[in-house]
């Protein structure tokens, strides 16, 4: 970045100050030539013919520097067979033209004419009343003045655009070296958490990095909480087998004669606590996935065919936006939708019925059926573990406590309702929308 600053700001006061240094020069040198073509106007105006054909000034130049010789600033008027009309401070000397031409305007050139002084020369040809020769006026001027003005700007403007160069890259190299810091702080705040000092990063920061260290420290909150959800769903599956496990190394310790019955009723128990642990552990893994989407209807429909092969007695209808989609992995949502289609059809009357809506920021599940239905007072105690309110048909009461467990996961809910259409239970289950 301090690289990148310091060759821009060098392109830029290069070219800056190149098109400053053209701009002043030229302001000086059309000065210099101004002057100049002042004299050369009042020459021409101070000109008449003699009797003899020649031309000559009426009245002399107010510049006493004409009539000294070498002076350094000197006059001209040539044209025809005529000698030549010069200043004194030509002395010997002559003004030559570079090449033979004609100039009606005014010309101004450079010439070196002189070996030991550079000269600014401006020439026009005029025709004066009573002669038919072109004459050719010429002032000149040696360019060391000029030179000299130019020199000393140029001394003044290449440090001064140098000094503010380096300025401006100091500049750019401390608000690069400053503005980057506080990430040395934010390096310095995980290492500290990876060492245990720390576990999370509360240093103040500027407002532009607190965002990132802010969506830093929900990431690490988001771990913890998962690392903590395992530990724990670890220790309640610990928990849940250890009673069945004691249970059956007492039966074959006792040799009691109705083993294999105790054998069969801990190890579905154990089973059903294995099922009900790993589909919240599923959940949990899943939960990470940002891009996780999920097409509610597609993911019914699909559960709606498996539910009608096993239940052919039991009719099951939909209905709503089939467009809406859920913040949820697939998978999950068909586990999720399958357990509350399948306890529709199983304890329904006959009659299942599921909507799909969109409620706020959520998606709005909801299926009802015509059964017996639940009590408010049964509403909440269902979704424990292992709680069956009609021990007449097979399960193994876990259907809706993983339900509740694995929406609450996605950040979702479920709440149990008496439906008003169909008299039966309505489960309304509510997931992000995606």
């Amino acid at each position: 970045m301090i690289a990148i600053a310091a060759i821009w700001i060098s392109v830029l006061l290069i070219g800056g100050g190149l098109a400053l240094d053209r701009v002043l020069t030229g302001a000086i040198t059309r000065n210099f030539d101004s002057s100049l073509e002042y004299v050369l106007i009042a020459m021409i105006r101070s000109s008449e013919i003699g009797p003899d054909g020649e031309v000559r000034l009426i009245e002399p130049l107010g510049d006493q520097r004409f009539l000294e010789p070498y002076s350094g600033l000197y006059w001209q008027i040539s044209g025809g067979d005529q000698e030549p009309y010069r200043s004194r401070s030509l002395w010997e000397r002559t003004l030559e033209a570079p090449t033979p031409h004609v100039d009606d305007e005014i010309h101004t050139y450079d010439s070196d004419q002189f070996v030991d002084e550079e000269l600014r020369i401006l020439e026009r040809n005029v025709i004066l009343p009573g002669s038919e020769i072109n004459w050719r006026y010429q002032i000149a001027q040696s360019r060391e003045a000029l030179d000299a003005q130019i020199r000393a700007v140029r001394a003044t403007l290449i440090p001064s655009l140098g000094l503010l160069g380096l300025g401006l890259i100091i500049l750019a190299a401390l608000q690069t070296f400053y503005g980057l810091w506080p990430l040395r702080h934010i390096r310095r705040a995980i290492a500290a958490m990876r060492g245990g000092q720390q576990r999370r990063i509360v240093a103040p920061l500027p407002l532009e990095v607190q965002p990132m260290v802010d969506e830093l420290n929900a990431l690490l909150a988001h771990n913890e909480k998962q690392a903590e959800e395992a530990r724990l769903h670890a220790g309640n599956l610990a928990h849940a087998l250890k009673t069945p496990l004691t249970v059956l190394v007492n039966s074959a310790t006792g040799r009691e004669s109705e083993l294999a019955a105790t054998v069969r009723r801990e190890a579905a128990t154990m089973q059903r606590q294995v099922e009900h642990h790993l589909a919240r552990a599923r959940a949990v893994g899943r939960r990470g996935a940002a891009q996780a989407r999920a097409r509610v209807w597609d993911s019914v429909d699909s559960v709606s065919r498996a539910i009608k092969h096993l239940y052919p007695e039991v009719r099951l209808d939909a209905a709503g936006d089939k467009d809406l989609i859920a913040r949820v992995e697939r998978q999950d949502l068909d586990e999720l939708v399958g357990n509350l289609l399948e306890n529709a059809a199983k304890y329904g009357g006959g009659s299942v019925f599921a909507t799909i809506e969109a409620a706020g920021p959520m998606v709005e599940i909801i299926i009802e059926d015509d059964g017996p239905g639940i009590s408010p007072a049964d509403r909440v105690r269902i979704f424990d573990r292992g709680v069956r309110l009609d021990s007449g048909k097979p399960g193994t009461g876990l259907g809706l406590a993983i339900v509740r467990d694995v929406a609450e996961i996605y950040g979702g809910q479920i709440m149990l309702e008496e439906s008003e259409d169909l008299g039966g239970l309505l489960v309304r289950l509510r997931l992000p929308a995606g």
